[in-house]
């Protein structure tokens, strides 16, 4: 007989099995000692000490064995000094407002990360406050962006900034980000990419940047990548065509379908980026792509379909993704890969999402 043990925590269940050797004790009591009681109808049974023993040893570890409940703000006051112990990041989620703001923050606080109280937000945003995980979130306008964020890098040394603004806000934050030097984790699509990455480059500052934060489809792009490399032109004269369906809220072309078509191109196939077919409306996308109408809000279907020039062979990648949980723990595997770069003094530069994979770094 085992019991267990089990306390709820931020970090999960954690089981404790506590009494393997009274287990075994018993056992060992009950395979050596061998005692015969033997009574008459109207005797009264006294058990002799061996029996009283293993006796009172049941009785305890019956009562052992009803659940015993444990309040998180009990466990609290222990799990704090260790999520510090392991120095993980302070986050400051940028776009809280937004719904893949609101899961990161859900994200990190379920990993045990502390969430900074302040985020940017649009001009008519300013000074508003909103409720996410439970805490509650300043948040600030464009005007107001440089003094906050320097006076919380100030408080904060060990701060990563998460951005899921728009794509309009971008290259500005990124060159804030830059000029303070705070290293940041960039989840927003869209922009002039070859300017953010040139803004970034020459400031040389820590930064993950990719245009895919889901852990399954990095690994995916980083076959798609070792492919491309390996096996330069093996698709020449293919034809390509490419569908992806996002929600309506998404208004750039996804950045997973351009790293995708960058592959392909590199394994010889010519592709017009505006050629991609862009679903966003909802309708279309329960009826014609098979989108589940609870994720219609949430959700990020690809499909890549190759034909040979004689329309004989064809290939078809497909990848979809219903909620947005996929992204959100990935940003944080992200904030706590770039947190341990910055710790070990390692090279400043941009990191990716496949640079996190190689190294094991994701939960």
């Amino acid at each position: 007989m085992a019991f267990v043990l089990e306390l709820p925590g931020i970090f999960g269940r954690q089981q404790h099995n506590i009494i393997p050797l009274l287990s075994s004790t018993c056992t060992s009591s009950s395979t050596t000692t061998t005692t015969t009681t033997t009574t008459t109808p109207h005797s009264i049974y006294k058990p002799d000490a061996t029996t009283f023993t293993r006796l009172k040893q049941r009785r305890f570890i019956r009562a052992m064995n009803k659940p015993i409940k444990c309040s998180l703000q009990e466990v609290k006051m222990e799990s704090s000094p260790v999520s510090q112990n392991l120095g993980l990041p302070t986050i400051m989620v940028n776009g809280c407002s937004g719904k893949m703001g609101k899961s990161v923050i859900e994200a990190a606080i379920s990993a045990g990360l502390h969430v900074v109280p302040v985020s940017f937000g649009r001009l008519d945003d300013s000074r508003k406050t909103v409720q996410v995980g439970g805490k509650e979130i300043q948040l600030h306008g464009p005007t107001e962006r440089e003094k906050v964020l320097s006076n919380v890098f100030d408080e904060y040394p060990n701060l990563i900034v998460v951005d899921y603004t728009v794509p309009s806000a971008v290259n500005d934050n990124a060159e804030l980000y830059s000029k303070i030097g705070v290293p940041f984790v960039m989840g927003t699509t869209g922009g002039d990419r070859e300017w953010l990455y040139k803004t970034v480059e020459d400031s040389k500052v820590y930064a993950v940047i990719s245009p895919q934060m889901g852990k399954q489809v990095v690994a995916f792009l980083a076959a798609m990548e070792i492919m491309a490399e390996q096996f330069p032109g093996a698709f020449s004269g293919y034809s390509l065509q490419v569908m992806e369906s996002h929600q309506a809220s998404k208004f750039d072309t996804s950045g997973t379908a351009k790293a995708v078509i960058s592959c392909f191109e590199k394994l010889g196939v010519s592709f017009d980026l505006d050629d991609i077919q862009k679903i966003r409306d909802p309708q279309l996308q329960v009826e014609l792509v098979g989108v589940p109408e609870q994720y219609v809000s949430g959700h990020a279907f690809h499909l890549y379909n190759l034909t040979s020039p004689d329309e004989t062979v064809s290939f078809e990648f497909q990848h979809n993704v219903c909620g947005r949980s996929i992204y959100a723990e990935g940003t944080i595997d992200a904030a706590i890969f770039l947190a341990k770069k910055v710790q070990s003094k390692a090279e400043k530069r941009i990191y990716d999402m496949i640079d996190v994979l190689r190294e094991g770094k994701m939960r």
